[in-house]
């Protein structure tokens, strides 16, 4: 009955087969049932993967009522027979709980699942007929197959049933195993998952959840085989997003709300060392590059980035696979990542966490044409190369092999074509050749020397090694324009004995031009050659020219990507270039992308030869980046002498300028009105250009320094500019007088500090990597003067890195000063008296530049935002400023390192550049976002409750408010017999007392901080000042001065190795007596009295107090003690834990924040 049901299937043709998926795709639409009315609810809604199906469906309904009417005739000659065999198997358990539930849904339902469920019957014999006939075939047309099979993914026990015990249970799918022939001759609607399922069409690892989450336990009840299949039923429903969308969903608008405060919408620039690929051109031409760590798929037609985010560090390595569906990315640096990504859906399928545990990430990978295995060699001084079956739930690799020293770098890898068992890799000096064998877990490999002897020639150094088309052959191409020619030495393979490893001998040296190779590839029957001089060449296997692409004007060539579509076949409309043979053939040829080294991407038609540059991007660090301010306008300046300025809102290029070499852009900004824009360079000079032609407005530029200039800043009246430049010069700060569109040098500035310069009405600000903060007097300057009102030191021992003007929530008006120390603070503009100090936000490092985002309207003036930027991330924070760790979040927008930021005028995106990995990325902020977050994280102090040890009930808050209380018996007095005074609050002379209680030691300047901050907290606003506070207030003062990250020795050995000496046991050391002067003479020194009450508290000589009691000490015998007690040397840890007893860590952890 198998065979004739077959061979009537086979004789219905391609139609009968389109009439039987459409069938496939009618069935899951009238499953009854919650489920069932799910299923049909979200097929109600468009879908683009039911377009090619619903309409066979309609036209062909007659025809495909007839097919099941002889399916039913064949299901009652055999009904006995089927009975019999699904008692026996186990794989019928399903098909028999299926169709009593179909019984419900209606009789056309029961007669359709009970002729599929005859149809999927295999024999024991046919089984393994047809397991050796599909492990032979590898699929062709697997993009095809997901348009015509979208809902072929819905069986669960199949895979069982037609593969052997002993087969490898764990993998998800086999990539190869199934042909489109084999495809046909299986059930439309029950197709087992393990045959039919295309390598392209399913992420692995949810292939295995879901197999393992739909296979229903075997019953042999009827009524519990009926409750088994419902629960399958209904788990098949919810097929994956990946084997259901087609390639048309991923640049569909998302109309969902946004769910993070700071979205990337578009990324400007990419890496051009890395290859870029030509994905799709069918119905719209869609490209893949990278762009820092971030995986960019490109639609050209409409404009459209989709982005794919996932690495923390910058992406080294990218490759794709055959058919496009499959990519893989790696990265560099710590908690390296490999990604295996669905082009369809842009989710990532696989990923692999531990494939460098060195943590030095990945040089080079390839993924085979059969996308089944992934192969890597990782970037460490001993270099692994490892194959990963990515498709199954393994986290280790199935093979791997370390590379000795003397082969060096492997930079570059590939897979054989035909044979996902053999790869090439090469460095600049060593091709090597791997043969893998699975079955004895072996990576075999050859790896000849190769000599100037060899040839008695020179060879040159290796860029590119391929296979060649005769796969008998290796070719490395080299540097001087020649290609080595390796013969593959392949043993018989014998069943029974092993005769050795395969290896490769040079056996040729041909020159085939020039120019220096740089790519070489193979497409179609050709072999395909691009070089340093930007020439594109073509040969056939005998290595004999065909083509060649020469007068295209191309810098050198990185990268090319064909088509994965075929040539349009040459008509009489067609402009296909002549070969160079004999014949004059057309050379016809698919269209293909080419990435050149000065970062830009151009595509080739090769019917009429036109090419389109798509991109011009920078090639070298981009650090200068400004916004317009009232204009979509955004202006990139790069190292390599280019400034180009995009509408951010349409995503389009308007205009640029390169200048000469050696005048590197690092700075550049917008005047106030947004005529001019001043561009700073690295060299030192200084450019007024206008902003919309990019023409010079200053007949010669200026030119005060022989460094780089790394702020440039207008007031707000665009009369005066102010630059800074870097530290290693003698005229850090200028300042110019601008008449109109003409500037003129007006000040010159020797004292300031290397770092941006603020400007209000009549003065100007600055402040740097030292601690003063400088106010100027601009009216009252003159030429070679510039008059300095007022220099105030901003803190102790941390150095300010960032300064803006605080937007006008309070009735003072401030200045926001961050530091090093992860501190943000507020100095009012008139007194320069610090008036608050809170936590800023630590992420790793402290911030490096704040800008206060613009007001979208009048309504949003009193809700303000702080935009920051540190060493690689970008965060928002929302204003007031007061400590609470839910009003701040940020994300890795840089992983090498943030150079510059800007903000729209609208305060709807944020723009950062990320120096040397040539990018610049547009954030779209969603300020309610962060809005709900806050929300959530509670209110009054509950959001700080949970930056204490052990929160509200932790033994710390305990301990917190035992001495806060008993602070209040000691200001009162210990022994006193009066009457105590209950209350909530302490006076402010025992806060210090409890600072210290609890682990936090802040200076006499932070005490002071701390009291002004606390004393003229309501001054504003009633007149009056506070000398007491309450446990809650105490509570946020302390989160807010505490150090960020404890007591650590880090700061302890900084100051060892600046005042101590190296002892002989290698260690820093201070001597007694140099210790005990230097507590009583440098910084903020103790007098003698004050040092000797010290000790002798922490040596336990004194009663509780901080004085010491008359009768329990004296001078001359805290003297002999402080002999007795301090060892001769004094080393950092002996200070911290055998003088302080302090219990402190290592590092200060901020890496880990």
């Amino acid at each position: 009955m198998r065979r004739q049901s077959w061979a009537q299937s086979e004789e219905a043709g391609e139609e009968t087969l389109q009439r039987r998926m459409s069938d496939a795709e009618e069935a899951p639409r009238e499953s009854t049932g919650q489920n069932g009315e799910t299923e049909m609810k979200e097929e109600e809604e468009p879908n683009p993967n039911y377009k090619e199906v619903e309409n066979p469906q309609e036209e062909l309904k007659d025809d495909t009522l007839a097919w099941r009417e002889s399916q039913e005739e064949e299901r009652k000659k055999g009904e006995e027979e089927g009975e019999e065999e699904e008692e026996e198997e186990g794989e019928e358990d399903k098909e028999i709980a299926m169709e009593e539930t179909q019984e419900k849904a209606g009789e056309a339902q029961e007669e359709e699942a009970s002729g599929i469920q005859k149809e999927t019957t295999v024999e024991p014999q046919e089984m393994k007929k047809s397991m050796t006939s599909l492990e032979t075939q590898i699929t062709d047309s697997q993009s095809i197959t997901s348009a015509i099979f979208p809902t072929t993914q819905r069986g669960s026990e199949s895979k069982p049933s037609l593969q052997p015990e002993d087969s490898e249970a764990d993998e998800f799918l086999d990539l190869d195993q199934i042909s489109p022939e084999e495809q046909q001759m299986s059930s439309p609607e029950r197709q087992p998952s393990g045959e039919l399922e295309d390598t392209n069409q399913r992420p692995q690892d949810e292939l295995g959840r879901e197999r393992r989450d739909l296979e229903p336990e075997k019953k042999e009840e009827g009524q519990e085989r009926s409750v088994s299949s419902t629960q399958s039923i209904a788990g098949i429903s919810r097929e994956s997003l990946v084997s259901t969308t087609t390639e048309d969903v991923l640049f569909q608008k998302d109309k969902s709300a946004p769910v993070y405060p700071l979205t990337l919408t578009w990324s400007f620039g990419w890496n051009s060392s890395l290859p870029v690929y030509y994905v799709r051109e069918e119905k719209q031409r869609v490209l893949l590059y990278v762009c820092a760590h971030t995986v960019i798929i490109y639609n050209v037609f409409r404009n459209h980035q989709y982005h794919l985010q996932g690495h923390a560090n910058i992406i080294s390595c990218i490759c794709i696979s055959e058919d496009r569906r499959w990519i893989a990315t790696a990265d560099k640096g710590p908690d390296c990542l490999v990604i295996i990504w669905d082009t369809f859906t842009g989710i990532p399928v696989h990923t692999i966490f531990d494939s460098c545990p060195e943590g030095n990430g990945i040089r080079a990978m390839a993924m085979a044409h059969d996308a089944k295995y992934l192969a890597t060699i990782s970037d460490a001084e001993v270099q692994k190369v490892c194959i990963w079956k990515w498709t199954l739930a393994v986290e280790t690799p199935a093979c791997t092999l370390e590379l000795p020293k003397e082969y060096g770098f492997q930079n570059y890898l590939t897979f054989n074509p035909t044979n996902n068992k053999e790869l090439v890799s090469n460095s600049k000096t060593q091709a090597i050749y791997y043969a893998w064998y699975e079955e004895r877990d072996t990576l075999a490999h050859s790896a000849p020397l190769l000599t100037e002897k060899t040839f008695n020639k020179l060879v040159g150094k290796f860029s590119q090694s391929i296979f060649h088309l005769n796969l008998t052959q290796i070719l490395s191409a080299t540097m001087e324009g020649k290609l080595v020619v390796w013969d593959i030495h392949r043993p018989p393979s014998s069943a029974s004995t092993f005769l050795g490893f395969p290896y490769i001998k040079p056996c040729k040296l041909v020159h085939l031009q020039k120019e220096s190779i740089t790519v070489l590839t193979t497409i179609d029957s050709y072999i395909v050659t691009g070089d340093i001089k930007g020439n594109i060449k073509f040969y056939d296997h005998t290595l004999s020219i065909v083509n060649w692409y020469s007068h295209l004007q191309l810098s050198a060539i990185r990268t090319l990507s064909f088509s994965k579509t075929p040539a349009t076949p040459p008509t009489e409309k067609s402009n296909y270039p002549p070969d160079c043979t004999l014949k004059g053939d057309l050379f016809v040829i698919r269209n293909f992308i080419i990435g050149t080294s000065d970062a830009t991407m151009y595509h080739l038609t090769t019917d009429g030869t036109k090419l389109e540059k798509l991109f011009v991007e920078p090639k070298d660090a981009i650090c200068a980046i400004s916004c317009h301010p009232y204009q979509p306008l955004i202006a990139i300046g790069s190292i390599c002498g280019m400034i180009k300025v995009w509408n951010y809102e349409k995503k389009r290029y308007l205009f640029s300028r390169v200048f000469e070499k050696g005048l590197g852009v690092q700075s550049l900004t917008y005047n106030p009105e947004g005529a001019l824009l001043g561009a700073g360079f690295t060299e030192g000079t200084v450019y007024i250009l206008d902003a919309m032609s990019l023409e010079n407005e200053s007949p010669e530029p200026f030119r005060y320094s022989r460094t780089s200039v790394t702020h440039i800043s207008f007031s707000h009246d665009s009369q005066y500019m102010a630059t800074a430049v870097s530290v290693f010069t003698n005229n850090p700060t200028t300042l110019s007088h601008l008449h109109g569109a003409t500037a003129t040098p007006l000040l010159c500035v020797h004292n300031a500090s290397g770092a941006k310069a603020s400007q209000h009405t009549v003065g100007a600000h600055s402040s740097g990597p030292v601690s003063p903060q400088i106010e100027y007097d601009l009216l009252r300057s003159y030429k070679d003067h510039l008059e300095v009102l007022d220099i105030h030191r901003t803190d102790q021992g941390c150095y300010p890195t960032c300064m803006v003007w605080y937007p006008p929530l309070t009735r003072e008006l401030f200045l926001l000063i961050c530091n090093s120390g992860y501190k943000v603070k507020l100095f009012n503009a008139t007194t320069k008296m610090c008036r608050k100090t809170l936590m800023g936000p630590a992420y790793g490092s402290p911030i490096e530049q704040a800008q206060v985002l613009p007001a979208r309207s009048m309504a949003e003036l009193p809700k303000r935002y702080l935009v920051f930027i540190n060493r690689d991330k970008v965060g928002l924070q929302i204003l007031p400023v007061d400590g609470n760790p839910h009003k701040t979040t940020a994300i890795v927008c840089h992983p090498n390192g943030v150079a510059g930021m800007a903000l729209s005028y609208d305060g709807r995106y944020a723009f950062t550049a990320g120096g040397h990995d040539r990018s610049v990325v547009q954030w779209k902020i969603n300020s309610s976002v962060l809005e709900a977050a806050v929300s959530l994280g509670g209110e009054d102090l509950t959001p700080f409750y949970g930056l204490l040890s052990g929160g509200r009930k932790g033994k710390f808050y305990r301990e917190l408010e035992d001495y806060f209380y008993y602070s209040q018996l000691r200001s009162q007095g210990i022994d006193t017999m009066e009457t105590r005074k209950v209350s909530e609050h302490i006076c402010l002379s025992e806060l210090p007392f409890v600072m210290r209680a609890i682990g936090f030691y802040p200076s006499e300047e932070k005490i002071e901080d701390i009291f002004n901050e606390i004393k003229f907290g309501e001054y504003v606003d009633t007149g009056k000042l506070i000398d007491k506070i309450n446990l809650p207030d105490f509570l946020r003062v302390y989160l807010n001065h505490r150090p960020p990250f404890g007591n650590t020795l880090s700061g302890i050995h900084k100051s060892f190795e600046v005042l101590g000496y190296t002892n002989s046991k290698g260690e820093k050391a201070i001597r007694r007596e140099d210790f005990l002067k230097l507590l009583v003479t440098k910084g903020e020194h103790m007098t003698e009295e004050e040092m000797l009450d010290c000790f002798a508290s922490l040596f336990g000589l004194n009663p509780e107090g901080w004085k010491s009691e008359p009768a329990t000490s004296s001078v001359k015998g805290s003297e002999i003690c402080l002999e007795e007690e301090l060892p001769d040397e004094i080393t950092a840890e002996i200070f911290a834990t055998g003088i302080l007893g302090l219990t402190i860590s290592e590092d200060s952890g901020q890496d880990g924040q």
